[in-house]
């Protein structure tokens, strides 16, 4: 499972393929849909594929061009050649983002809500989405911590700890969670008191006396900002540097009812963890239908309440016990922009990092030579010597020499963008001919309108409004003038209104066009991640773990580590 699916000679390969074609063709994967009329982007479309798309139905074109599954393609008309050439060449650059077509996970079947294959215990608070990749991505770093001979992860980007709490109770591994954001660290601490509660009381109904295994215990939250440009040592005082199982947290000396019941009920929301030794079974075995098979350990009643130390230990001191101590494995969830190759940067650099899963998202946020500082990104504290966010030292993207070097291997971030939407609910969409679609055409019309007024008003943002595509477009554009400031009823040509509606279908074709390229944006993004550890002497595989229905952003990044 974790042998390189491409060589090294493969992987370079495929990325001068990659950058060679959307080089060609950038002006689809950076062009605004919005602007469709304002610039007039269905003449920048080649002479002879404009007659065979402008007349094609919506399912058409999730059949004829999105889907590159589809085997039964009836054309209505005879395609010239460049645009086959084009469709069949974006499908196989790009990688597969599924093994079988599957709408639903079969987890999902019998309540669309809750994974079947969950306990009850980690789906409270989680959408199915989440609980799908909790799950999936939980059972991998466990493998990848059996394979490497670890039992502790660090766990980056964290969130409300949804995947930390599997990892750490139903998977029994030591857990370190770091989050920048505090409001949701508390949230992730919260929610572990309530797990510890529910175990409790599934504890009382089976009238177990017994304790929670050694290897789990609550999990470690930590509040902070990995900074891009911080050394990995610097990582590594940062984890060590949190209160889990600092002097100030409570450190019951034996295993008192009193002193357990506070700890499982009111566990420190700030960051230190909770202890718990409820129950004498593991969680994985009494809630989680994935971990039946995983052996019931015991605890002595002396290692009741004792806190879990940090995964990590600063570089200077020594494991007291054995050089295994301080080895862990890296696991980030949708870590968002520049996160996601900082911690493949630390993966590589960092001695005690044996392996990582790494599932990226936000491919627009991530830093590159010409957008150092791309819009949407949340900047970390500003030094105190500084008077703003230093640039950083190193870039997101391109991470190899290999790519950087590249002619044409540059990525715009509206082509970034474009490789985070979801390919395959838009086919859903498509296909269904939802209603949906037309409001790509009425951004577009109104993006005319208002460039009419104010010509330096350029991609305005809108926001959403609600139940657009239910609305005439008259009334859509008196909610969306207001927001950029304008008049609600500044005058409408009815007439060119009239006929922008007539090339709704237009807009749609040019939209999916794009669409077409984005799963290939996406694919040269995470190849120059697996050559940049190549480079570094690390194979690596980029495996399609999520269902993409549910996960559009399914790819995840495994790479391991000889000791």
């Amino acid at each position: 499972m974790f042998t390189p699916s491409l060589s090294s000679e493969q992987q370079r390969d495929l990325a001068i393929r990659i950058t060679t074609f959307l080089s060609q063709y950038s002006h689809l994967s950076d062009a605004y849909i919005i602007e469709f009329f304002t610039e007039d982007l269905w003449s920048t479309l080649p002479c002879s594929w404009q007659p065979v798309l402008k007349d094609l139905s919506y399912p058409q074109i999730a059949d004829l061009l999105l889907d590159a599954t589809h085997g039964d393609r009836r054309y209505p008309s005879v395609w010239p050649l460049s645009l086959l050439a084009f469709r069949a060449t974006a499908h196989a650059l790009a990688f597969p983002r599924q093994t079988r077509v599957v709408s639903m996970p079969e987890e999902f079947v019998e309540n669309h809500s809750q994974s079947s294959l969950l306990g009850h215990i980690f789906r409270k608070h989680v959408k199915p989405k989440k609980q799908h990749e909790i799950r999936k991505l939980g059972v991998l770093v466990k493998d990848i911590c059996e394979q490497t001979e670890c039992s502790r992860v660090v766990d980056v980007g964290s969130g409300q700890g949804h995947l930390t709490r599997f990892m750490s109770f139903g998977l029994g591994l030591s857990v370190t969670a770091i989050e920048a954001d505090h409001n949701l660290v508390s949230m992730a601490s919260r929610f572990d008191g309530q797990l510890l509660q529910a175990l409790e009381k599934e504890k009382q109904k089976k009238k177990c006396s017994s304790q929670l295994p050694t290897s789990q215990s609550s999990p470690c939250h930590v509040a902070g900002w990995v900074n891009p440009n911080a050394s990995w040592e610097d990582f590594l005082k940062q984890l060590k540097t949190s209160n889990c199982g600092s002097e100030g947290s409570p450190k019951p000396s034996g295993p008192s009812k009193k002193r357990l019941k506070h700890q499982r009920h009111a566990p420190d929301i700030q960051g230190s963890e909770a202890c718990a030794c409820p129950d004498n079974t593991s969680p994985s075995q009494s809630f989680d239908r994935t971990s039946q098979q995983q052996q019931s350990q015991t605890s002595s009643s002396e290692n009741c309440g004792s806190h879990v130390q940090p995964v990590c230990e600063d570089v200077s001191d020594k494991a007291e016990d054995s050089p295994q101590a301080e080895d862990f494995v890296l696991t980030g969830l949708h870590a968002c922009g520049d996160l996601s190759t900082t911690l493949l940067r630390h993966f590589v650099k960092c001695p005690h990092v044996r392996g990582i899963t790494s599932v990226a998202c936000c491919y627009m946020k991530i830093t590159t030579r010409e957008n150092p500082v791309p819009p949407g990104v949340v900047e970390g504290p500003i030094p105190p010597t500084s008077n703003h966010q230093p640039l950083p030292a190193e870039f997101g993207y391109p991470m190899s020499s290999w790519v950087r070097g590249l002619p044409g291997h540059p990525l715009s971030y509206k082509a970034r963008e474009g490789a985070c939407h979801a390919i395959e609910d838009y086919v859903r969409r498509l296909r269904e001919d939802s209603q949906l679609l037309r409001t790509h055409c009425y951004r577009a019309m109104l993006e005319a309108f208002i460039r009419n007024v104010r010509p330096d008003l350029r991609r305005a943002g809108i926001q959403t409004i609600k139940k657009a595509h239910l609305l005439p477009f008259a009334e859509y554009a008196r909610l969306g003038l207001v927001r950029v400031g304008l008049p609600a009823m500044l005058p409408l040509d009815a007439e060119r209104m009239e006929t922008m509606l007539d090339q709704q279908v237009r807009v749609v074709v040019y939209f999916s066009l794009s669409m077409l390229l984005a799963p290939v944006v996406e694919t040269l993004v995470l190849l120059d991640r697996m050559i940049y550890l190549q480079e570094n002497g690390v194979d690596s595989q980029l495996i399609p773990l999520f269902n993409p229905n549910l996960s559009p952003r399914n790819f995840v990044l495994v790479a391991l580590k000889s000791q």
